[in-house]
């Protein structure tokens, strides 16, 4: 079914009712992406954020506002990469420029959060046409609040900040645009997704056999070359020029030692790799969590298509994290995965002859993702203790930061890295030292990466034994200068 027919056979609205919804949606993502900065900010002020990945967006977003390459120090310390390490061989993210002007208004972290909170709820317009199209406008709100809701936004928006903040939005206005006939922002969005990651190929494959499938061929052989040369263009060519390691992003050493191993590992042992995705309890949980905030609709509609690379990305590998529903992974695919819902369902209604399912379903859809509120970040809202966090570690916290001055290198325990990185160059405090001036530590609370409190205690006495003073100790913090 090409784009014509779809909007053909969807469900109409006269236009001088418009204006007033569009009001109302504005609303609804105004809502939501207050809720989403309160999360974050709260977060932050409570040090409770991280600066792996939230320093590291910083840092590249700063230099980019400075008309500066976008360099990671905290990545290149800790791979031993030296201080201009790229971000864009870390993860080829030159989207992130298009933040800088945040950092001209206020020049911090906090834009960051605010800038995902907005880039999350600017796809629930868009998802709203979409479905009003399809469904109906009540289905639309609907499905809309469930989207605001899902957990899948609710892990990424409460875990710092990714590149992932772009997607929702792209491929929003990647199927909706292209549902409406409006191809030039379709294509336009498509083309903008290989600019947020080096693995975004991948979904411009899935979106290219979605269009194979549904009857568009040339446009769909198109995109799926596009989508593979730009796989093959920044990973074998752009990131290795640029001092970046390719080996990173390889995560199929149980298949084989690179691509030609793995696909004779899949080869091999067809049916094995089939089974590979159900392979641990997390990956099906996770699968589950995917589907069935759409009732398992989604799998009825050929849309599911475009997340499906991604997906299999995730599953097939050998990283336990990226198989988690506890951080921002999912949220690459959710807006594919509600749109499915609403094409499997209209396609559901056709099959059965029905036209009455559109607000029962979509009504469901709203129930689910308000149960499972509970479950993930966005319960942290309503509840007192989430916004006064850990009152003596923060005071302690904020009068250790402020022995540090300004401009200079500090390695900073994990959870104080973003009360920093505004004013100084932050690495990440790990258990060998990079020689920094200043360190920022903490001795009683586990801090990533060490296995331990005691490895963090170990460490400051390491560096005291190294010739580091202590300035500052209180409640477990520790600022030793050198």
């Amino acid at each position: 079914m090409t784009a014509e027919t779809m909007a053909a056979e969807t469900v109409t609205t006269p236009g001088r009712r418009l204006p007033r919804h569009r009001y109302r949606v504005g609303l609804l993502a105004l809502v939501a992406a207050a809720a989403y900065s309160v999360i974050g900010l709260v977060k932050l002020i409570t040090f409770r954020a991280s600066t792996y990945d939230l320093v590291i967006v910083d840092q590249a977003v700063r230099n980019y506002s400075r008309f500066r390459p976008p360099y990671i120090p905290a990545v290149g310390g800790w791979h031993d990469r030296g201080m201009d390490y790229l971000q864009i061989v870390d993860h080829f993210s030159p989207i992130y420029a298009l933040l800088a002007p945040f950092y001209w208004i206020h020049d911090g972290p906090g834009s960051l959060i605010v800038a995902q909170a907005l880039l999350f709820a600017a796809a629930i317009p868009f998802l709203w046409l979409f479905t009003r199209r399809v469904l109906g406008i009540g289905p639309a709100y609907l499905v809309s609040v469930a989207y605001a809701l899902s957990w899948p936004v609710a892990q990424a928006i409460a875990f710092d900040a990714h590149e992932v903040m772009f997607v929702p939005v792209l491929t929003a206005i990647m199927i909706e645009r292209y549902q409406a006939g409006r191809f030039l922002p379709a294509f336009l969005a498509m083309f903008g997704l290989l600019l947020v990651k080096e693995d975004m190929g991948l979904m411009v494959m899935g979106f290219g056999l979605y269009l194979l499938v549904t009857g568009d061929r040339f446009r769909g052989i198109c995109c799926a070359v596009i989508g593979a040369a730009g796989v093959m263009l920044t990973r074998g060519a752009i990131i290795p020029m640029l001092g970046g390691d390719t080996s990173d992003f390889w995560a199929y050493n149980h298949l084989g030692p690179d691509l030609p191993g793995a696909l004779l590992g899949i080869l091999r042992d067809p049916l094995g790799t089939l089974l590979l995705p159900f392979s641990a309890e997390a990956k099906v949980d996770t699968l589950f969590l995917l589907v069935w905030p759409t009732l398992l609709l989604c799998l009825l509609s050929p849309l599911s298509l475009i997340a499906l690379p991604h997906v299999l990305e995730r599953m097939l590998s050998d990283r336990e994290l990226w198989w988690q529903a506890d951080f921002q992974y999912s949220a690459f695919t959710v807006i594919i995965l509600f749109c499915a819902g609403v094409d499997g369902l209209a396609r559901l209604q056709r099959w059965l002859g029905r036209k009455d399912l559109a607000v029962v379903w979509s009504a469901a859809v709203l129930v689910v993702a308000v149960t499972l509120v509970p479950r993930f970040a966005l319960d942290q809202l309503y509840h007192p203790d989430f916004y006064k966090g850990d009152q003596a570690k923060i005071v302690a916290a904020r009068e250790a930061v402020a022995k540090v001055p300004d401009g200079v290198v500090v390695e900073a325990a994990n959870s104080f890295g973003p009360a920093l990185t505004g004013r100084t160059t932050v690495l990440l405090w790990t258990a060998e030292s990079h020689n920094a001036p200043w360190v920022v530590a903490d001795t009683t609370r586990w801090e990533f990466p060490f296995g331990s409190a005691d490895d963090q205690r170990a460490q400051v006495d390491a560096l005291l034994s190294q010739g580091y003073t202590r300035v500052f100790d209180r409640d477990g913090i520790v600022v030793l200068r050198r």
